[in-house]
């Protein structure tokens, strides 16, 4: 005894003394970063109820100097909200919610037997404590729900986990004391390719704690990957054993350093052996894009973040607004409010470096605002609730709805409450908070229905770190999973505007992009986003970037050089206008013209031997013909139309075979003047009776049939030609019933070839006038001409197909002109003298006048 009252004694005297000398006599805590102010130590939060308005209580025991930064904050939160349900007339009359808040709860278990120190574990354990607990809060973590729940189950009261949904917690066989709060995230896989799908990244990797949790988001990611069109270039699924994670993390890191990746996705547990392999890449200085959680959100390594790189890290963190006075209230909060205050003005020189001034006063000295803001700072504490916090702010604010409605339904029995220490069922007021919705401070709706509430909306965070531990957060966007298509993910583009370097890093692709008028071709045994990019083909195209398929144009439309347009297809014909028509049309004029003056010529000469030898009336018909034969090709020059259709193919039938015809009938009657010299009368009669003038309507007749039959059973029609140019739409004339078309024209062969075997046969027969040899080489040339015609009218299209007919005509026309009458033209105009000859006169006396 009398060395503990020394020891007492020497104790008060050091206060006494460390008064005179100032705050620096404390010694500070050489321990309190090896903690990590990042992340959370376990507290859970015993709700009870007083009769009228009291204080809460704050830290009753363990070692302040545990608590780290986020775990100050989050118990800020939950005494703002207690005071606010607290000072709210509407709930709770004249009843306050009070907490007693315990940490380290698991590490000292793990510590402890449970024997020898069970009352301390278990606050509704009447041996030691009398206090009856009206729910427990536990959380963030679920590792110390799922630990400690079992020693709180002892006492049967409810349990409220507040973090974020674990699978494991839900299960009522082993934890069927425990509700939780928030509702099962099924949308944040979702949620990040749609992020990466905004920035046109479809190459990324992943980095996955090896848990069901992971695996589960890995499962879910990699769906909404495949529907999207986004790959995975690698997954690192971070082993817990030891042995096989130091067996693989050269693996990952040579994978993740050569990857083409810039984008790399993090899901797991921050206390795994993840966060060691993280670490090694912030100590090598792994330059990535960042996606991930709020587990990660300002997790910090050697006092910089640990997730942090030359272009920031994305964060998706569950939907939370300002509560509004909270900001005020974190920064005005004072020890002095609560109870046990030595504990908390420990906790306050620790942090603060202030420091009581007497041993029985606790009122703090040398707490300015500066300290407290430079505190906050450096430990990284934020001003806001945060998404935590907020959620432990509604999960008080259900709990007070909760039991107010109980109150309400058994407003008879409150006379049984009238103590000061209140004791309600518990398990009747969990029944009702699970249906409880009301409108919280800030105007959100809040449901503790887990059915029903199952549309997650996420707060998307852009932090980077600008300067050497001074890190800014930036909230950039926000995805709702029940909006329409298109509009669940909204990206601020003026809240990463500033960050220049985010738009100047190359896009995380495997290949570089088809740009228009290519289309993606895959590459054998890769992922779909690793192709070549091929060239459209032939009139199609791809207007829009990484196109997987080329589209056709349409009939009326061409796809341009760049293959990337479609344009309108200009309709042409062989016009009067264009170079070759014209060209033609001025031929056939010529041509014409021409003919017409032989004509002229032969009719002024028409009594000179040169003319009437060999039957000039069929000389002039032959003229005339060909006259016709050159106009006709002017049905082929300019804009078709169903009656110029018609008389295109009938017109040219018919002149044409007049003219073979009438070369026919020439010829025979050469043959037939040099048969009747010789003796007998059978050739005499008919050559006298002018059977050869015959031949011409016979055979004119026979091709009219022809064409009638065409005409009646498949007529020609004006068509359109979309295919044979690119760049136009050709309007033809289309033949119609090609058989009868080809009938036409053999028919006009057969005759032709007649004409040409007569001539032939006859080309030696003497005579000054015989024009047997000029007929022959006429139909040689005429036959040539269009047994030519057949293969080039074939191999063209387009207007030079019509051009190439229409030259045909010319060109066969022009035959039979020049090879018969320039030869008789250039006796009768340039050699009149051969023209007259008496003994032609006295030796043909005779026929002449049977003539």
């Amino acid at each position: 005894m009398f060395y503990l009252t020394f020891f007492f004694l020497v104790l008060r005297l050091s206060f006494l003394f460390c008064n005179l000398i100032g705050p620096r006599c404390f010694l500070r805590q050489s321990d309190l970063d090896i903690m990590g102010q990042d992340k959370h130590t376990d507290c859970l939060f015993y709700i009870y109820t007083k009769h009228g308005h009291s204080k809460n209580e704050y830290f009753t025991r363990n070692p302040d100097k545990k608590l780290t930064a986020n775990n100050i904050h989050l118990i800020l939160s939950l005494y703002f909200a207690l005071e606010n349900v607290n000072k709210d007339p509407h709930i709770l009359p004249n009843i306050s919610l009070l907490v007693k808040v315990e940490c380290n709860l698991l590490d000292e278990w793990r510590m402890n037997s449970l024997s020898s120190r069970i009352g301390e574990f278990l606050p509704n354990y009447y041996c030691i404590n009398q206090r009856r607990y009206l729910i427990v809060l536990t959380g963030p973590i679920w590792l110390s729900s799922a630990m400690l729940g079992p020693l709180l189950y002892i006492t049967n009261r409810p349990e409220i986990y507040y973090g974020p949904f674990h699978p494991l917690l839900s299960s009522r066989e082993q934890f069927p004391h425990l509700y939780q709060t928030a509702p099962k995230d099924t949308s944040l896989a979702l949620a990040m390719v749609y992020l990466v799908i905004h920035f046109r990244w479809n190459w990324v990797g992943a980095i996955i704690s090896d848990d069901d949790l992971g695996l589960q988001f890995l499962s879910e990611l990699r769906k909404e990957m495949q529907r999207n069109s986004v790959c995975l270039a690698f997954v690192h699924i971070i082993m817990e054993d030891k042995i096989l994670f130091q067996k693989n993390v050269n693996i990952y890191y040579n994978e993740i350093t050569t990857s083409s990746a810039k984008v790399v996705i993090i899901y797991g547990d921050k206390d795994s052996h993840l966060q060691l392999n993280l670490k090694l890449y912030r100590l090598v200085n792994v330059q990535r894009i960042w996606v991930t959680t709020s587990q990660w959100n300002l997790i910090t390594y050697n006092e910089r973040l640990l997730l942090n790189s030359f272009y920031g890290t994305f964060t998706f963190l569950f939907h939370f607004s300002e509560l509004p006075g909270f900001t005020t209230f974190i920064k005005q909060t004072d020890p002095s409010k609560y109870k046990n205050l030595l504990n908390l003005s420990a906790l306050w020189w620790v942090y603060f470096n202030c420091s009581p001034n007497s041993f029985n006063s606790m009122n703090l000295n040398n707490c300015s605002s500066e300290k407290r803001y430079h505190w906050l700072f450096k430990h990284h504490l934020e001003l806001s609730v945060g998404g935590t916090g907020y959620a432990l702010y509604n999960t008080v604010h259900a709990v007070a709805h909760a039991l107010h409605e109980m109150l309400l339904q058994e407003v008879d029995t409150w006379p049984k409450y009238s103590g000061e220490n209140l004791e309600f069922d518990s398990w009747q007021m969990v029944r009702l908070l699970k249906n409880i919705q009301f409108i919280n401070a800030v105007g959100d709706q809040v449901n503790m229905n887990q059915k029903e509430n199952l549309d997650m909306q996420y707060d998307i965070h852009y932090t980077m770190e600008f300067l050497s531990s001074h890190e800014l957060k930036v909230k950039i966007g926000r995805f709702t999973k029940h909006l329409l298509h298109g509009e669940q993910l909204y990206i601020s583009e003026e809240m990463i505007k500033w960050n220049i370097d985010l738009r100047q890093i190359s896009p995380s692709i495997c290949s570089v992009p088809c740009s228009p008028g290519f289309r993606k071709s895959p590459q054998q045994g890769k992922a779909v986003c690793c192709f070549d990019c091929t060239p459209c083909p032939e009139n199609e195209i791809s207007n829009m970037t990484d196109m997987d398929r080329c589209v056709k144009c349409p009939d009326d439309q061409y796809a341009n050089n760049g293959r990337n347009h479609c344009l309108k297809k200009v309709t042409t014909f062989l016009s009067y206008e264009d170079p070759l028509g014209m060209s033609l049309a001025c031929l056939a004029l010529c041509f014409s013209v021409l003919t017409l003056i032989v004509l002229a010529v032969f009719l002024k000469h028409r009594d000179t031997p040169t003319v009437k030898a060999n039957n000039r009336a069929l000389s002039c018909v032959l003229l005339i013909s060909l006259i016709f034969c050159f106009l006709c090709s002017l049905l082929y020059i300019g804009q078709p139309n169903m009656i110029i259709c018609l008389m295109q193919q009938t017109i040219f039938a018919v002149v044409f075979t007049v003219a073979a015809s009438t070369v026919l009938a020439k010829t025979i009657t050469v043959v037939l003047a040099f048969k009747v010299t010789t003796p007998g009368r059978r050739m005499r009669r008919v050559l006298v009776s002018g059977a050869p003038n015959f031949i011409i309507p016979i055979c004119t007749m026979i091709q009219l049939i022809l064409c009638g039959i065409w005409l009646g059973t498949s007529p020609p029609f004006v068509d359109v030609d979309i295919n044979v140019e690119k760049d136009h739409i050709l309007i033809i004339c289309n033949k119609g019933s090609i058989i009868i078309f080809y009938c036409v024209l053999g028919y006009l062969g057969f005759i032709a070839m007649g004409s040409f075997t007569v001539a032939f046969l006859a080309r030696n027969l003497p005579d000054t006038f015989n024009e047997a040899k000029y007929l022959t080489f006429s139909m040689l040339v005429f036959c040539s001409v269009w047994i030519t015609f057949l293969p080039v009218y074939h191999s063209t299209k387009g207007k030079a197909m019509v051009a190439v007919e229409v030259f045909c005509i010319l060109a066969s026309s022009a035959g039979l002109f020049f090879c018969i009458f320039v030869p008789k033209c250039f006796i009768i105009l340039l050699r009149p003298k051969r023209n007259y000859f008496q003994n032609f006169r006295n030796t043909n006396f005779k026929i002449k006048n049977d003539l």
